[in-house]
């Protein structure tokens, strides 16, 4: 069957510099193999699959796959899934919000002057890491433990525990080769930079660290971290993929309420159809 299939790049105001996400629309009768296998040809970060929406106040259901299992939540297909919907034409944003329905629950999208934002979910796991993970952590990344500033759990659905190094230069210097959990990495730049600091993100794929260029879920449990210990205020700008040669930006903000935005741009590569 031919479905209509968009490929966005996120977090970028420029084509192929950000993090793309493959987003699949019209995707009712697919079956969770049939998306699983789909997203595993893809061989992005992740694949999104529009479906209609099952709880009330929502403009449509998604399902987040990465090349080998399905996520409850991620932050980059959230902002190209909704960019991708939005261009179709199948729906507006009440209010200039949008509500997506996915694993984790209801997660508002909006515009802002720096492209569409989520609002950031709750926490799952929070808190120190243990000395014995923390051990773990800094093997697979390849420091001294010692080189740690300070550590956490920010897990909103993917899994992350956080660590800080140094400084940004320590973040880009990294060069993990195996590792069996999905770490962040974060060093602030130096006063007077135009961003607070630079992220890097590895998973493991077949026992290999993969780094994902540009990570809404980890910018989004980085901000509560930061924010919520007073280590940063928004709003703000973090910096990531440098590493792999891309620019990524992501524009962190807060609401009186204390609900933390994630934005950046987002961008149409490919426009068409799939047969699947």
């Amino acid at each position: 069957m031919r479905r209509a299939f968009m490929q966005v790049d996120v977090f970028t105001s420029e084509a192929y510099l950000g993090n793309p996400v493959a987003v699949v629309l019209d995707a009712e009768g697919l079956d969770t193999e049939a998306m699983q296998v789909f997203a595993r040809w893809t061989n992005l970060s992740e694949t999104t699959f529009v479906l209609p929406p099952t709880q009330p106040g929502a403009d449509y259901a998604v399902r987040i796959f990465t090349p080998v299992a399905e996520l409850p939540f991620a932050g980059h297909p959230t902002l190209g899934t909704c960019h991708a919907w939005l261009a179709t034409g199948a729906g507006s944003p009440t209010g200039g919000r949008v509500v997506q329905e996915c694993a984790a629950g209801l997660v508002t999208v909006r515009s802002t002057p720096d492209g569409l934002a989520f609002a950031a979910p709750p926490l799952v796991r929070s808190g120190p890491v243990a000395p014995s993970d923390l051990t773990t952590v800094a093997r697979e990344l390849g420091v001294k433990k010692s080189a740690i500033r300070d550590a956490q759990w920010v897990d909103n659905g993917p899994g992350w525990v956080a660590v800080e190094l140094a400084d940004a230069a320590a973040v880009l210097a990294l060069t993990p080769r195996a590792i069996t959990m999905d770490i962040g990495v974060v060093g602030f730049h130096p006063e007077g930079a135009d961003a607070l600091y630079e992220v890097r993100a590895f998973f493991p794929k077949d026992g290999v660290a993969v780094e994902d260029p540009v990570t809404g879920s980890l910018n989004a449990s980085l901000a509560q971290w930061f924010i919520g210990t007073g280590r940063a205020s928004a709003p703000y700008i973090a910096t990531q993929g440098t590493a792999l040669g891309r620019r990524g930006r992501a524009a962190i903000s807060q609401d009186g309420d204390g609900t933390i935005w994630v934005g950046g741009g987002t961008v149409t590569c490919v426009s068409g159809s799939v047969e699947l």
